[in-house]
Formats: structure tokens, C-alpha cells, sequence
């Protein structure tokens, strides 16, 4: 795209042309998407996009613009009725944005209540029993591919183990595990998005169902204990989001990090003499890479004069917290340490597991450079394939070599 006009230029109360936009859906945005953050910012604060073909959206690149929209879910609601039925149920993107009941989608007393269900239950997890959980599971995994001296991280390592550790936090059987990780995962890439999003709610529904019969002491089975007394089709939906958040995120989370540390001097240093700066690793990735690119979808209930910029009612505003992190207009200095990133987004919809979140992938991460210290990028990380889609910052493949120990 050359020569486009800038976004909203003039008064906010004309009729601007419809306007040129960039596809978020396609290899290039993949390969480069920080490339194509930049000429959007031409655009300033905010930026026409296509989210998936002949899907029109708002993009917001500003770090202050997306706080203030995030912060604001009377103007910004994430009710997305009218537009689901204007894009049909065929939609790509359907799954990922349709409204749920669920605490990320409901505003007011209603996610009031549900958040708090998740938010209680999820402050009984012991962080050391946590952390123990997450350091078997890796060694687990390690030990499967330890003696050959290759290993694919993503198939063999960081795609499994968020799944393992979400089995025993809310105590689901394996197989329903795997069902609902296959269904997020087909939503995240919207690819077969619409049989994902059915194998998801059977899978939900069966665990709800599991936990009814054996409660235990899980986040699912405290969850169901809580006073709010959720029913089963709310169960489900709650579940819905925790499985969005706690598997396919994390995946990402942890091969972005190792990736960092494998390919970028400033962080991976001599891994072999143990200079392991993972927490270093993971500002970073949260800054500059979050595994969730752009999300926090809203849809105004009317037209909307926001910044110099028109949003069209129910036409979906996401918050692009990749782009809003490195917003060049904001200086934010050393990164290590610094957790004003927007990454587990803001406002009340901030994610309230991200300190769990943080846990798991730093265990990850650091078990797996404790037992393999001399690992290494079998490719170049120029490389490496993203998966396409307008939402995740999420490897292909992740393949490396090491020692035999």
C-alpha cells in the first residue's frame, strides 16, 4: 500500500472517503509485523485495517489512545450483536470476537460477578505448588527428546506444556485437554475457526460436566464452589476464556522467550556458563513481541469522534498492544523490570492471571536451558515461519540443536 490518505485526516465530523487498508491477515503481516505497524502510523493514533479479507476494522497504535479506550467500557463496549449478524456466521474471525458471556465480554455488575469468580478462584493457586507443576511438566517433556540432539520447541515443548499445566490447575482430564486446546488453537489461526469453536464448547461443556461428578481442589472445582454460583452454561463460558488465555498465549510466550534468548545477544549471552536472564527475556517479549499482538476488541454502539479520528458503530476497534507498546512518541527507557506494558491489556479487563502467566513461562523457559545449556537455533532466526493471523505473534516451528547430555 503507497500513497494512502492519512486516516480521519480533517474534521472528525465530515464524511471521510472509505479509506485504504492494511491486511493483518496475509504471510507479510506474519513475517514483519512490526514493518507494517510503522506505516500505519502515518495514519497517527489509529489505522484502517482488513482483519481478515473484506473484514474492515480500527487498528489503535497509541500506548495513551489504547489506555484511554480500554479504560472506558461505557464508550468502548465489547458487545458485538449487530456486527456478527452484518458478517455472517461464516465469518473467519467470528469465533475470536462474538460476544460471550463471559467476564472479558460483559461490562458493569454482570462482570462484576463473573470476574470475581475467576479472580478468587485463581488466588487459591499456591505459587510453589505452581511452580513444582510447571518444572515436571517440563522435565517431562525435556525427557522425550533430550537424547536426540534436535527437538522441534513448539511441537515437542512449549505447545504441550501449558496444556499439561492447565490440566492439573483446574483438574481436566487429558483428553478433554487436547479437545480444547485443537479448538482455541483453530480459533487463534482462523483457519477451520467455526468447527474449532464447536469442538471448544463440547469440550468445555464436558469438563463442567466432569467436575460436577469429581470436584477436587482445582481452579475449575473452586470456581463451581464459588458464592457468585455459577451455573453450568456459565462454567463453560468462564472456562472459555481461561483456556483462551492459559494455553495458546502461553505457547507464545515461552517460544518468543527462548527464541530471544537463542537469537539476541543481549539477553541469551553465555548460556552455557549460565547466563540466564529469562525474566530480563520476558520484559522484553512483553514490550516488543507479546504473544497476543491485538485484541481487547470493542465495537462503539454509534459513530464515535475520537482523537481527530470517526469510528463507525459496531464497525470492531482492537487494541494493537505490539504497536502501543513501542508507540515512538513514548520514551520508556530500560525495559527490564518495567511492567507498564499493555500486553495483559488495562482497565477492568486487565488479565488477572498474569502473574500466574509470568510463573509458567519463566519455569519453562529456565528448566529447559538448565537441562539443555548448550542450545541453538538449527536455522536462522530470519528464518523462522510465523503463523498468519491478525491476532497472536506465534512461531510455526521453533527447531534447534543441542548437546547430548
Amino acid at each position: 500500500m503507497t500513497d494512502q490518505p492519512p486516516y480521519g485526516d480533517g474534521p472528525a465530523t465530515g464524511a471521510p472517503a472509505e479509506p485504504e487498508r492494511f491486511p493483518m491477515y496475509g504471510p507479510e503481516f506474519a513475517r514483519a509485523p512490526q514493518a507494517l505497524y510503522a506505516r500505519m502510523r502515518a495514519h497517527g493514533d489509529l489505522a484502517p485495517v482488513e482483519i481478515a479479507p473484506g473484514v474492515p476494522a480500527t487498528l489503535v497504535l497509541g500506548y495513551d489512545a489504547a489506555l484511554e479506550i480500554m479504560r472506558d467500557p461505557d464508550r468502548f463496549p465489547r458487545c458485538s450483536e449487530v456486527w456478527e449478524e452484518e458478517v455472517g456466521p461464516e465469518c473467519p474471525v467470528l469465533p475470536m470476537m462474538m460476544t460471550r458471556p463471559n467476564a472479558l465480554f460483559t461490562n458493569g455488575a454482570v462482570h462484576a460477578r463473573l470476574r470475581s469468580v475467576i479472580v478468587d478462584s485463581l488466588e487459591r493457586v499456591d505459587p510453589a505448588a505452581l511452580r513444582e507443576h510447571v518444572a515436571d511438566a517440563a522435565n517431562t517433556l525435556i525427557d522425550r527428546f533430550a537424547a536426540d540432539g534436535k527437538a522441534d520447541l513448539i511441537g515437542q515443548y512449549a505447545r504441550t506444556l501449558p496444556l499439561l499445566v492447565f490440566n492439573e490447575m483446574f483438574g481436566c482430564p487429558h483428553a478433554i485437554g487436547d479437545k480444547l486446546v485443537r479448538g482455541m488453537s483453530a480459533i487463534f489461526d482462523t483457519v477451520g475457526a467455526e468447527e474449532g469453536n464447536a469442538l471448544l464448547a463440547e469440550a468445555t461443556l464436558e469438563l463442567v460436566a466432569h467436575k460436577r461428578e469429581q470436584p477436587g481442589a482445582d481452579v475449575t472445582s473452586w470456581m463451581m464452589r464459588h458464592p457468585a454460583a455459577l451455573d453450568d452454561f456459565e462454567m463453560a463460558h468462564q472456562l472459555t476464556l481461561l483456556v483462551g488465555a492459559g494455553t495458546e498465549p502461553e505457547q507464545n510466550l515461552i517460544a518468543n522467550g527462548i527464541l530471544l534468548l537463542l537469537s539476541d545477544d543481549r539477553f541469551g549471552g553465555d548460556l552455557a556458563g549460565g547466563s540466564l536472564p529469562v525474566e530480563d527475556a520476558l520484559d522484553e517479549i512483553l514490550w516488543t513481541d507479546p504473544p497476543m499482538a491485538s485484541y481487547g476488541t470493542t465495537f462503539p454502539r454509534q459513530d464515535i469522534d475520537f482523537r481527530g479520528y470517526r469510528l463507525p458503530a459496531h464497525q470492531p476497534v482492537l487494541i494493537s498492544y505490539a504497536a502501543a507498546n513501542t508507540d515512538p512518541s513514548r520514551r520508556v527507557g530500560d525495559r527490564k523490570g518495567n511492567r507498564a506494558h499493555l500486553s495483559f491489556s488495562g482497565g477492568p479487563h486487565t488479565c488477572p492471571a498474569k502473574s500466574h502467566a509470568r510463573l509458567i513461562a519463566s519455569v519453562a523457559m529456565e528448566t529447559l536451558l538448565d537441562r539443555l545449556p548448550e542450545l541453538d537455533l538449527a536455522v536462522p532466526a530470519a528464518d523462522l515461519e510465523w503463523r498468519p493471523g491478525p491476532f497472536h505473534r506465534a512461531l510455526t516451528s521453533l527447531p534447534v540443536l543441542f548437546a547430548v547430555p
